[in-house]
């Protein structure tokens, strides 16, 4: 028997459904309405976002995939809260594919994690859904006693009856609670009641992190599964020519090669005979159209898209006429390269084709696209490919795409037997999708003040959206590549801003964590810090003018300005840089401290960060998102940076594309706002603002203004 109601505060096509669980209890959760309203018949929801068993131990289907940032605790938090349970009671189930089921609001209602959207999406379905367990609950007592349930209260994990001195268990009360009717309202708590959002919690999945216990993708192991490891042309649309199966199979171990259209895989026993397999095999690629690219090429272009006019992404008062009857102008344009995403974890999938249908072992932030991509690779219904999410040892964006599952799956296709793909380190960097090259005009008229009056911003690159999500590509725009520009912080009454879609040849392109605003901020507040120079004003006090109108943005600058020191003087070549963003539904401002030595080497020597994000559900995990932002963007400003060379990516580990030592990291100051704002994201802003903040400061330190990254120590060595 399952009870349901329409709730139109929350959607029009969501609606909330409870029933009793397999083998005793209850759970509770939302699916879809039909378009008329309330199916008669709704369907069974097996896993559902609560499940409560007999004993009174709460499990909470999560929604969104962890990668690091702490979604299977911070969305627990939120239910625990409203149901009343203590998190030591509290467990996390991955779900499985369903955007019905699982779609996340701010995305298109579709399974996705990314864009620092999990609590922002799920703070208040998963705070009501837990609202209207703890009702049921607290009727199932009223039932069991006779009594009003306006008498009871709920302590965690039990239903109260003070009056009469007894409790009952949530696990006694579940399976009465699962035939009771879903509220149609529930009152959520005020946030002066909260007792666990907002508090430092430990998380959840600790300790199988510690311990070896938790599964990441990398980790999935299927009776008589194979290992396999590829090769994809080195050249961006190559071909494989040939390979010398006789030398491969000679490794012991290997079992198998399958050729591919541009990759080969070798098959083996385990990773190493596949990885020592592979090399014996030696594959040959033929040139492709795109062997003459070279990154020079790609700037090139780039720079000749920015001559022309672009799609109007906004366009407030007449920023041309006022900049070209302007007196005084100030005009620069600033490059950022191509990132890889170089996680921890490379790319991998487990795969097993049966006559029955296809399982699939993997760590995705897509898990319905996944599902469709294998389906379609394999020729099979979407319901025969069964998805099991696992750990993502970290996204970033990456695993927003699933070149690496197709892969895997076209690899499989005619095998008897399962098989894991590796990638490779090598692999996983040289065949990356990355985060877009851009090219960027900026142009400003300042009044007699030198405050500007008009301000320009033509952006140029690769639309990933036209290619990720096209009905999202609509009159020449590119939402994404616009985040952060279009609506940034500061007021100017004549605010122009173009996009000029570039694609380069060959290269795909994605979303890279910060997504459009760590290329934006970027621009606009070196830019921003130019303009003070014009001025001859302070940095801190120009951006105060500007941002008079912007009351959260102006507080998070004058708390990071005082934490910081601002305006204090240091020592020689070291300086103090500062960057505003309102990006994520989040404001924050980060100011840098760098050293730079004679030799041109930048050490970061202190970041702080203030935040004003909203409410905060788990304290901890904002700051260390912000810590985990902070050196993910370090990491690209000083040194992030994919080449090309005769088509080929000419980075392909660790020892030339660098990412920060332990020994390398700044202190990091943070300070969090309290505010009873709408929860923001917090996943990327702590790493879209940190290259501006870094360049500001070394310009303070050398007087030096790079606007190209990563930074080259050549140029401030010849400056010193």
């Amino acid at each position: 028997m399952l009870a349901r109601h329409t709730n139109p505060e929350l959607s029009r096509r969501n609606f909330l459904v409870a029933g009793a669980a397999a083998g005793g209890g209850m759970m509770i959760g939302w699916v879809p309405a039909a378009k008329s309203g309330v199916e008669k018949d709704p369907p069974a929801i097996p896993e559902a976002y609560i499940r409560i068993d007999g004993q009174g131990h709460v499990t909470i289907v999560s929604p969104m995939i962890e990668m690091g940032q702490g979604t299977y605790t911070s969305l627990p938090m939120l239910v625990a809260e409203e149901l009343d349970v203590d998190m030591a009671n509290v467990s996390v189930a991955i779900a499985p594919p369903s955007d019905k089921l699982y779609g996340n609001r701010l995305l298109g209602n579709t399974q996705v994690t990314g864009g620092s959207t999990s609590i922002r999406a799920f703070y208040l379905p998963l705070r009501k859904t837990g609202a209207a367990a703890r009702v049921m609950l607290i009727a199932a007592a009223a039932e069991t006693w006779g009594v009003d349930p306006d008498s009871l209260r709920t302590e965690p994990g039990f239903v109260v009856d003070g009056s009469a001195n007894r409790r009952l268990s949530y696990g006694e009360l579940a399976d009465r609670a699962a035939k009771i009717p879903v509220p149609t309202e529930v009152k959520l708590k005020d946030a002066s009641q909260f007792r666990i959002i907002g508090t430092p919690a430990r998380r959840l999945d600790v300790s199988g992190k510690v311990n070896g216990t938790a599964q990441y993708g990398i980790d999935a192991k299927v009776p008589n599964m194979k290992v396999a490891t590829v090769s994809a042309s080195p050249e961006f649309g190559g071909k494989l020519a040939s390979f010398d199966e006789a030398a491969a199979k000679k490794i012991p171990g290997v079992v198998q090669l399958v050729k591919l259209d541009n990759a080969l895989a070798v098959i083996a026993d385990h990773y190493w005979a596949a990885k020592k397999g592979l090399e014996a095999a030696a594959p040959v690629f033929e040139h492709g159209p795109n062997a003459h690219v070279t990154t020079a090429d790609v700037a090139a272009a780039l720079v000749k898209a920015s001559e022309r006019s672009g799609a109007i992404a906004k366009n407030d008062g007449d920023a041309v006429k006022v900049l070209n009857t302007s007196q005084r102008k100030v005009e620069a344009a600033y490059e950022a390269p191509f990132l890889a995403h170089a996680t921890m974890e490379p790319m991998n999938c487990t795969i097993s084709v049966t006559k029955e249908g296809c399982d699939v072992w993997v760590g995705t932030q897509v898990p319905v696209v996944c599902q469709q991509v294998v389906a379609k690779a394999l020729g099979l219904d979407i319901q025969k490919v069964r998805v099991h999410c696992h750990l993502l040892g970290g996204g970033f964006g990456r695993r927003l795409e699933v070149d690496f599952a197709q892969q895997a799956a076209l690899i499989a296709k005619d095998l008897t037997y399962p098989i894991k793909v590796i990638w490779s380190r090598e692999e996983d960097i040289q065949h990356d999708m990355y985060r877009p090259y851009y090219y960027d005009r900026l142009a400003a008229a300042l009044d007699d003040a030198g405050m500007p009056i008009a301000w320009s911003h033509r952006i140029v690159g690769s639309s990933i959206m036209a290619r990720w999500a096209p009905p999202l590509f609509k009159d020449g725009i590119d939402p994404d590549a616009i985040d952060g520009a279009a609506d940034m912080p500061y007021t100017i009454e004549n605010f122009r801003v173009e996009y000029v879609r570039e694609e380069p040849p060959g290269i795909q392109t994605a979303f890279w964590r910060g997504v459009g605003p760590t290329h934006n901020v970027y621009v606009i507040e070196s830019f921003i810090d130019e303009l003070a120079a014009a001025a001859k004003k302070d940095p801190v006090e120009f951006r105060r003018a500007l941002l008079q109108k912007n009351p959260r943005a102006l507080h998070v600058l004058n708390r990071a300005a005082e934490l910081s020191n601002w305006g204090k003087p240091l020592g020689p070549r070291q300086g103090r840089g500062v960057s505003v963003q309102q990006a994520f539904g989040t404001y924050m401002c980060q100011v840098a401290e760098v050293t730079v030595s004679k030799t041109g080497e930048v050490h970061v020597d202190r970041v702080y960060v203030v935040l004003d994000t909203g409410v905060v559900v788990n304290p901890n995990t904002v700051a260390a998102q912000m810590q985990s932002g902070v050196i993910f963007g370090l990491s690209a400003v000083l040194w992030g940076e994919i080449t090309l060379d005769k088509g080929r990516v000419q980075q392909s580990n660790f020892d030339d594309y660098r990412v920060m030592r332990i020994d390398e990291a700044p202190k990091i100051v943070i300070e969090i706002v309290k505010s009873e704002a709408d929860p923001g994201g917090i996943g990327e802003p702590g790493t879209s603002g940190l290259a501006p903040a870094v360049l500001n400061a070394v310009y303070a330190a050398t007087g030096v203004r790079l606007r190209k990254t990563p930074i080259d120590s050549k140029q401030l060595k010849e400056a010193s």
